[in-house]
């Protein structure tokens, strides 16, 4: 027995014993896959896990040389009128949800304004200061979208989507037909270990580079404090430090990529209440 398989038995078995909302369960160890399924196999939203797709979004058009990530977004939007100290945010600060803006989430934000991100970027921000919210991360696509040239799924589809057989997502579009960005992929859960692989191998696919590696090193480094939750005291661009060892993307309703040294967890889920207990269990049994 491999040791991908002996981790998915433990894993299978927690969540049966806890009574975890598992969907799909998809184990990476080195070369070795074990897979396991408690529903049908198909695509389901990833919900924050997507904020890691606009990462590498943002990685690949900088390789390019289109953006940066410590540049001021103002020099990327000049006609917007930006709010107080915003014309010293940059993409890796809203990437990273510490542009300092205020502007909670809510199930209308991106019907609320005329455009979500003029409104993000008009109001004031307060230093680099920790506040989640998707309004950071879209209006982080909306910038990137001046940028590449056009729509940003368009943009990705040769450059990431294609080479991992993605090439036919569809990702949900604000009213401006901008994509939401936080959230809005559908994804099978083998699809979404795809993207645990590429970022367990700092950026490369089959033996070719996607993005760069400091690309993937700063999704788990340069921590922002956050809070004092366990495993939700330090964010970084898009990953979320701990429990334990490992970091993690983690989406809403138990959607989770957990990575520790070359192993990476992937679960499917329905069950916001019991996604920590899930990632700390999977955190221990990735660390012993």
């Amino acid at each position: 027995m491999t040791t991908a398989e002996t981790i998915r038995d433990l894993l299978v078995a927690r969540a049966d014993a806890s009574g975890f909302g598992a969907h799909g369960l998809h184990v990476l160890v080195g070369a070795d896959v074990a897979e396991h399924r408690w529903t049908a196999d198909v695509r389901e939203e990833i919900h924050s896990v997507a904020k890691g797709v606009c990462v590498l979004a943002a990685g690949v058009a900088s390789d390019e040389g289109l953006v940066s990530f410590d540049a001021p977004i103002a020099e990327y939007v000049p006609d917007v009128a930006l709010g107080d100290g915003v014309d010293r945010i940059t993409l890796r600060r809203l990437l990273s949800m510490s542009s300092g803006i205020d502007l909670a989430w809510s199930e209308t934000m991106m019907t609320d304004w005329p455009d979500l991100a003029t409104e993000f970027l008009s109001r004031p921000s307060r230093g680099p200061v920790f506040q989640y919210s998707n309004a950071s991360t879209y209006t982080a696509m909306a910038v990137l979208t001046t940028r590449v040239g056009g729509d940003i799924v368009d943009y990705l589809r040769p450059r990431l989507l294609a080479p991992l057989g993605l090439d036919d997502i569809e990702w949900e579009r604000c009213p401006n037909g901008r994509i939401v960005g936080g959230s809005g992929i559908a994804l099978r859960t083998e699809e979404m270990a795809r993207l645990g692989r590429v970022i367990r191998d700092r950026g490369e696919w089959e033996g070719h580079r996607l993005v760069s590696p400091e690309v993937i090193d700063a999704m788990h480094s340069d921590w922002v404090t956050a809070g004092q939750n366990p495993g939700y005291e330090r964010y970084a661009l898009a990953g979320w430090d701990g429990p334990g060892s490992v970091w993690r993307l983690h989406g809403a309703y138990g959607q989770l990529l957990i990575f520790c040294g070359d192993a990476v967890v992937t679960i499917t889920a329905d069950d916001h209440f019991g996604a920590d207990a899930m990632s700390a269990f999977v955190a221990e049994t990735l660390s012993a």
